[in-house]
């Protein structure tokens, strides 16, 4: 097996992490939340010349998934995820771009296939669980590679902070439990990619986080 290696690449004015996880050896991977900018995306997937097999939705925000059809098309890949529970999110993306000026520039986005809690998905030899966890939006999930020590968080958890709640399908309270009950659990010493700023490590969140305390 080769080693996991992933490059981020920040798109549209709200700066989301859209991550390309790939093999070192076989280059082969995946994209995941194509938020917008996708000749940006394009141009960093051919600069590494990763073959991309699909792209992977945390959850249904226009920054987030608003490039995903677009990316889909162009790429000729199928769009696994998030949660069907997000499907309302999912199919209101271009009113989400209206209310943030970006009309015409995203789509609504319609996955392949929904992923639930204990799925898993994979890319070569890359098998990461599914975990759902909502809070952030109702339908997020998260992807966690247990061989690497490694989890894709989305707007989750972030370094020194948490996803928004006041959005709708937010709730506070489901979003602490879904980070004490299902992420802090997988250890201190898994390191995270997030949706927005700079990664870190579960452990590090869990002694720091003013949130988590």
């Amino acid at each position: 097996m080769g080693q996991l290696n992933g490059i981020i690449v920040p798109v549209t004015p709200f700066q989301q992490n859209c991550t390309i996880l790939f093999d070192m050896d076989t280059k082969t991977g995946v994209v995941i939340d194509p938020g917008g900018d996708v000749d940006q995306i394009r141009a960093a997937i051919d600069d590494q010349g990763v073959k991309i097999e699909q792209i992977w939705i945390t959850h249904g925000h226009i920054d987030h998934v608003g490039g995903a059809m677009e990316l889909k098309e162009a790429l000729g890949v199928d769009i696994v995820g998030p949660h069907e529970a997000d499907k309302g999110l999912l199919a209101n993306v271009e009113k989400q771009a209206q209310m943030y000026g970006m009309a015409g520039s995203v789509r609504n986005c319609t996955p392949d296939r929904y992923l639930s809690e204990g799925e898993t998905v994979s890319f070569g030899d890359h098998v990461f669980e599914v975990l759902h966890c909502p809070g952030h939006a109702p339908g997020h999930v998260v992807y966690f590679n247990r061989a690497a020590n490694f989890a894709h968080v989305g707007d989750v958890l972030f370094r020194g902070s948490v996803g928004r709640t006041d959005l709708p399908g937010g709730d506070h309270e489901a979003l602490i439990r879904s980070i004490k009950e299902k992420l802090l659990p997988l250890g201190d010493q898994v390191g995270f990619v997030c949706g927005h700023g700079p990664g870190g490590r579960f452990g590090e969140e869990r002694l720091e986080n003013p949130f988590l305390r």
